[in-house]
């Protein structure tokens, strides 16, 4: 990465992160009206592109939000700005926003979306937490319910997510696990959970309110190829105490293991070995595909 300042792209302009500005009419900033995606980039390569950009577009339509471009526009957006700024590993955050209007709620006050796209590099967690496990602890704010806003939207509020990362950290954990009205285990705020019990892997159906990660989703896949029984299921936080394993998948974080929650180790209070699989498994995966950026 160079010196110079990040080149952030603005509707198909490039700004410098110094006077990249939207303005305080945005619907985005007014009532977090819009969508994005985070998307990572090893080697030369947007891993898992195509999948991030339907994401984007559906939850865009889920809320009624036209994207002014197409997949593919999106796409060369993407690398568009991770050439410009020239970069070779790191994370991209894709932002549509409702776009200008007044300051009532009307959506259609808003004449055209607008499309932001930042790129930079990223570290989630250092690297001794993917070896030592991270702490996670329950939070009291609950993910949001299917009947208000469907947790498949990956909207721009996201002050759910934010109250419950304080509460967690608060709680002297890296890590808050979201429960959905019921009771049963969603989500981290930031992440998918997976279990391994007796050999066999376990995650929340996403009907939990679990968001259809993409992370998830390519875990998922690699733990059938190598054979494992991995069953989606409604899960309590008893099933998260008594796991032999327990880790997160995400955009951001990857693949990182657990130590402990709400104060009880798991397993033996170290990585496992379905989850030290799985953990080589994806940074091979991610080394070795994706979309070209160069």
């Amino acid at each position: 990465m160079s010196d110079k300042p990040l080149q952030i792209l603005i509707d198909g302009e490039f700004f410098s992160e110094t006077d990249a500005k939207i303005s305080v009419f945005d619907h985005g900033l007014l009532y977090g009206d819009g969508v994005f995606e985070g998307i990572r980039f090893y080697n030369d390569r947007v891993f898992r592109l195509d999948e991030h950009t339907a994401r984007i577009f559906d939850s865009a339509k889920a809320i009624h939000l036209e994207i002014p471009a197409t997949p593919e526009e999106i796409n060369e957006m993407v690398t568009r700005t991770i050439r410009e700024n020239d970069l070779h590993d790191g994370y991209v955050r894709l932002i549509i926003t409702r776009g200008v209007g007044g300051l009532g709620l009307s959506p259609y006050r808003c004449e055209k979306a607008s499309i932001i796209v930042i790129a930079s590099t990223i570290s989630l967690y250092p690297e001794e937490k993917y070896e030592k496990g991270l702490i996670l602890a329950t939070c009291a704010t609950r993910r949001p319910t299917h009947d208000s806003l469907s947790p498949a939207v990956k909207s721009l509020n996201y002050l759910s997510n934010v109250m419950a990362k304080v509460e967690a950290i608060q709680a002297g954990a890296e890590e808050g696990v979201m429960l959905n009205t019921e009771g049963y285990v969603a989500e981290c705020t930031g992440d998918n959970i997976f279990v391994v019990k007796d050999g066999i892997i376990y995650t929340p159906t996403v009907s939990s309110g679990s968001l259809y990660g993409i992370t998830r989703k390519v875990v998922i896949e690699l733990a059938r190829e190598a054979r494992y029984d991995l069953r989606e299921v409604m899960m309590s936080r008893y099933d998260l105490y008594t796991a032999d394993e327990l880790f997160l998948t995400g955009t951001a974080a990857e693949v990182v293991p657990v130590a402990e929650y709400d104060q009880r180790v798991i397993g033996n209070g170290e990585p496992g070995p379905v989850t030290r699989e799985l953990i080589t498994a994806f940074r091979n995966l991610v080394e070795t595909s994706g979309t070209p950026i160069y």
